[in-house]
């Protein structure tokens, strides 16, 4: 199976966990990692380079993390012209059909905050909605979100399970 990890982090290297999972999962051989801040840092996408690297992928990762309660604006960015009509939705739009859709989030914010009663009011779950909705309109599988909480309070040995864990989540059978 082939994997490609949608790394979607604006200050990338600024980052302690997306940059740790980002720098695992690049010591796989069947996993392409693929920066988007980094690819087009002016924003503007190459929608015909970016079908072609899902084509060639069965699983597709998207590496974020949370912000505002969802993903950063990049995400939506392609999101909102690379699945176009016809290509990936529509009646003749089916070249996603079957492959595997997979959030990997990172959330500053403790579990607590995240459950009903806390004091974000929502869990992540319910955030993550539209995103299913979209896999769910393009024909893709998607699939549970690998989630770690309370990132900013990590350890160095807490951020390193972390990538050992999304290696064996991304490869797993589903």
């Amino acid at each position: 199976m082939k994997i490609l990890d949608i790394v979607v982090h604006p200050h990338l290297e600024q980052s302690v966990i997306n940059k740790a999972w980002m720098n695992r999962l690049q010591q796989e051989s069947d996993i392409t990692i693929h920066d988007l801040y980094g690819t087009y840092p002016n924003g503007i996408i190459d929608v015909k380079k970016e079908q072609q690297l899902l084509l060639e992928h069965d699983r597709i990762v998207f590496q974020f993390p949370m912000y505002w309660y969802s993903s950063p604006s990049l995400l939506k960015e392609w999101l909102d012209v690379v699945l176009t009509h016809g290509w990936a939705y529509g009646s003749k739009g089916t070249k996603l059909r079957g492959k595997d859709f997979i959030l990997a989030i990172s959330i500053g914010g403790p579990g607590v905050h995240y459950q009903a009663g806390g004091s974000n009011q929502f869990t992540i779950s319910e955030l993550i909605k539209p995103f299913q909705a979209t896999a769910n309109l393009i024909g893709m599988r998607f699939l549970p979100v690998f989630k770690k909480l309370g990132v900013n309070q990590f350890s160095n040995k807490e951020t390193q399970q972390s990538a050992e864990e999304l290696v064996t989540y991304l490869k797993a059978e589903y």
